[in-house]
């Protein structure tokens, strides 16, 4: 068995679709069905096998040599040596000309196997030079790589022209050739694997900070491709190999491909590509993990940071790594060759369909782990990163089918690949659209359930309002993407979704702000609800106040939220936010205010009614008194809300108090009398109000101690 057939570098990882070589092997099954290596096999020792070590090659070739020339008299030329470039030229007007007439006597036996021995001895000194790849000369290619293209041309046109089971002196010559050829390909193919692998080629590498410690600081990107995401001015990143190294690449590759080595080329190509890309994503921070894996994770702990790592390494995948894999590709398999080329196409299809395939396995485990409203914000980053990565293949498909012929069995394989890997992307696209979009509905789900029957103290901003507006804030910065989520979603189940909301001339409404709209009516019901648990209704009134205005504040300080929402929802919620105010100071203070009003029972006929006035004075204390001892805990947060409570009050009854004192103080009689019944001065009244709402419990009898 040759060395072929081990084929150490395959992998069952990519599709054989690609990397099969039809045209080649049928080739090269023609010379071996035509030229049977039974011989080969079967040859002493002074014909070494393509396996043997290289300083026991060297040394059967000079006995080999020796024992020719001394066979042949000096052989070729009259020299003790083959003439390469004499023999090189033989060959060559026999390849060139075996098609017309098919004759092969017009090439002497001899002449053949001075060549493969010539070529053998070759490749036997180059082992272990650092310079084999050494150019022949000015844009010309190394020498050594012209003789192996060279017998591979020789070895197809014996092919042709030795008949099948033919016996003969060209029989033997022809095996001969073959054996060479299959030896110099082994031979290819191990330098072409080593410099796949050169250790001198810089790898990428990126330092990770704390060593793991902090799960988030480890996705952190390299400078040249940390605006991978799609920032414009990102500078490129590093060539994987250098020029000379991509030359090099490209004549060992077109010369196996021309011999009809193209299988063990590609794949050898595809496999050590495919390692390099995984490597590069391991530095980014990323590592493959199964889904169970990922469904067991913590959100916190270990999820959210993984998530992060993930969307950084696809960005950097779909704009970069694929970018510069389609490019070294390109450049690797061309050589003017069209089958080369076609060949390139398919590596690089076949690269990125498993690479992305294998990321996107991903987030198909983040899909089936439990649904929360704290993972909607990095399902729609990974949403994002799906999306954007749909034209980069729609880019490389355009491509793929602008360069293929008509009937290219490579190209259409790429095409296919690219393909399906284009269908994998929008099943990714559609799963996690309808992932986001249950997660956001789990919001509307939660604010339904929560029907606590314990007040908030003081009628202070419920714990729901906050998380309700600050994630809705968050999620209006998806604003357009969430519009999008929620269109796919809604045509991934036939029908378009239609609120009540919405301005009825509008054809095309968005669906998120519909959306938004259900969520910020559901809260606006709880807290309606929510508000009846207090026994108090002016602290039922504070409480939808505070509420509604820390809504409205959160709706004005965010120009997506107040765009999604609308002008006339924030007018409404004004109006909602007055009228509140009104009902407050009617349960408040108007029964304070009837306290100093003269209504025909203080003064009857002229004359005041010293028991009335007593009682009067008397019961505007007590109510001053009870509305600072409780009034005092309620709490209004918002200063401005605070302020215009405040000044509001006290507008009102400051006034009305000061005109109180002024016509009935002075029927007290000074000292005792008075300090009874008249406990506050109108500056007292006035400053008891603007210590309202501080959540500080006091009374007037505390306050003047």
């Amino acid at each position: 068995m040759d060395s072929r057939s081990q084929a150490p570098y395959k992998s069952s990882s990519f599709s054989p679709a690609t990397t099969r070589d039809d045209g080649g092997s049928r080739a090269r099954e023609a010379v071996d069905r035509n030229l049977s290596l039974g011989a080969l096999r079967d040859r002493p020792l002074d014909a070494p096998a393509a396996g043997a070590c290289g300083a026991h090659r060297e040394q059967s070739i000079r006995e080999e040599d020796e024992e020719e020339d001394e066979g042949r008299g000096g052989g070729h030329g009259g020299e003790g040596k083959p003439d390469l470039a004499a023999l090189s030229a033989e060959v060559d007007a026999f390849v060139a000309g075996h098609g017309r007439d098919g004759d092969v006597s017009s090439i002497a036996e001899a002449t053949l196997e001075r060549f493969a021995a010539a070529v053998e001895r070759e490749i036997a000194l180059s082992e272990g030079k650092e310079d084999k790849w050494a150019a022949g000369g000015y844009g010309e290619p190394p020498a050594l790589l012209t003789a192996i293209t060279r017998i591979a041309a020789l070895a197809s046109a014996l092919g042709k022209t030795v008949p099948e089971g033919a016996s003969g002196k060209y029989t033997s010559a022809a095996h001969r050739v073959t054996a060479v050829l299959h030896r110099a390909m082994a031979f290819l193919e191990d330098e072409f694997h080593a410099l796949l692998e050169d250790p001198r080629v810089p790898k990428p590498a990126v330092d990770l900070p704390g060593g793991g410690a902090h799960e988030h600081d480890r996705c952190v990107l390299p400078p040249t491709s940390s605006d991978a995401g799609g920032g414009s001015d990102a500078a490129p990143p590093p060539p994987p190999y250098p020029p000379e190294t991509v030359d090099r690449l490209r004549l060992m590759a077109d010369a196996m491909i021309t011999a009809g080595y193209a299988t063990e080329c590609t794949q050898m190509f595809l496999v050590a590509r495919r390692n390099a890309f995984e490597a590069a994503l391991r530095g980014l921070g990323y590592e493959s993990r199964s889904i169970d894996d990922v469904v067991r994770m913590a959100w916190e702990s270990q999820l959210e940071a993984e998530i992060v790592c993930w969307i950084k390494a696809f960005r950097h995948a779909a704009n970069v790594g694929l970018s510069t894999e389609h490019d070294l590709c390109a450049r690797v398999f061309s050589g003017g060759n069209r089958r080369a080329a076609a060949l390139g196409r398919g590596i690089f299809a076949d690269l990125a369909r498993c690479v992305m395939l294998h990321m996107l396995s991903f987030t198909e485990a983040v899909a089936m782990t439990k649904r929360a409203t704290e993972k909607l914000f990095k399902v729609l980053d990974m949403y994002e990163a799906v999306r954007d990565a749909v034209p980069v293949i729609d880019a490389f498909l355009l491509s793929a089918a602008s360069s293929s012929g008509d009937g290219d069995k490579d190209s259409s394989s790429s095409s296919s690949a690219l393909t399906e890997l284009k269908s994998e992307l929008a099943s990714v696209r559609s799963r996690l659209c309808e992932t986001a979009a249950a997660i956001f509905r789990e919001l509307e789900s939660s604010i339904r359930a929560d029907a606590g029957k314990q007040p908030v103290p003081g009628g202070a901003v419920h714990p729901l309002t906050r998380y309700v507006m600050n994630y809705v804030k968050f999620a209006c910065a998806y604003n357009n993407t969430l519009e999008q989520v929620f269109r796919e979603h809604n045509n991934n189940h036939n029908h378009h979704h239609n609120n009540s909301n919405s301005n009825s001339d509008n054809p095309n409404p968005n669906p998120f702000a519909a959306q938004l709209m259900e969520v910020m009516e559901l809260l606006h019901e709880n807290l309606e609800s929510k508000s009846r648990l207090y026994k108090d209704p002016s602290l039922s009134s504070i409480f939808l106040m505070n509420n509604g205005r820390y809504m409205l504040q959160k709706i004005r300080g965010s120009p997506e939220i107040n765009a999604m929402l609308g002008e006339a929802w924030a007018r409404k919620q004004s109006t909602s936010l007055r009228q509140y105010h009104k009902n407050y100071q009617r349960e408040t203070w108007s029964r304070v205010l009837a306290l100093l009003r003269d209504d025909g029972v203080i003064t009857v006929k002229g004359h005041v009614q010293k028991p009335v006035l007593k009682e009067r004075f008397k019961q505007f204390n007590a109510a001053m008194d009870e509305i600072q001892r409780t009034q005092g805990a309620w709490v209004v947060s918002d200063e401005q809300l605070q302020s215009e409570l405040r000044v509001s009050i006290a507008a009102v009854v400051v006034p009305a108090y000061r005109s109180f004192l002024g016509r009935f103080a002075q029927h007290f009689s000074a000292g005792r009398q008075t300090e009874k019944y008249v406990k506050l001065s109108a500056d007292d009244v006035e400053t008891l109000i603007d210590e309202l709402f501080d959540g500080n419990a006091t009374s007037m009898a505390r306050r003047r101690t």
